[in-house]
């Protein structure tokens, strides 16, 4: 094995355990989640602003997408944090993802 190759080979198993790393800290957190399944109400957030939707439950997560004051959204399951904001899965509008749950507030009397 040469030097390159070597440097490739370090560089991968270091990529696998900061990925690991990561399921690592990210699972507890979903293991002490709660199903919803219940309709809600993007509130809380500024009229010129949106509630962004995170591929993971953390602020620091990757956008994927947002959602305007107002917009009405299904919350699939919570997670339950000891410190800070708890997070719930949300769909809707072709989006999926995670969002503060701070900001929503259920829907009690809805039809379908």
């Amino acid at each position: 094995m040469n030097k390159q190759q070597e440097k490739v080979l370090v560089a991968t198993l270091c990529g696998l355990v900061i990925a690991a790393a990561g399921a690592f800290a990210v699972q507890p957190t979903m293991a002490a989640g709660y199903q919803v399944d219940q309709l809600a109400q993007v509130t809380g957030v500024a009229h010129w602003d949106q509630l962004n939707v995170r591929k993971w439950p953390a602020s620091y997560s990757q956008k994927i997408g947002a959602f305007t004051p107002g917009s009405h959204v299904w919350v699939e399951r919570c997670i339950e944090t000891k410190s800070g904001a708890d997070w719930c899965l949300v769909d809707a509008q072709d989006t999926t993802g995670w969002v503060n749950s701070r900001y929503l507030t259920v829907v009690y009397d809805w039809d379908l």
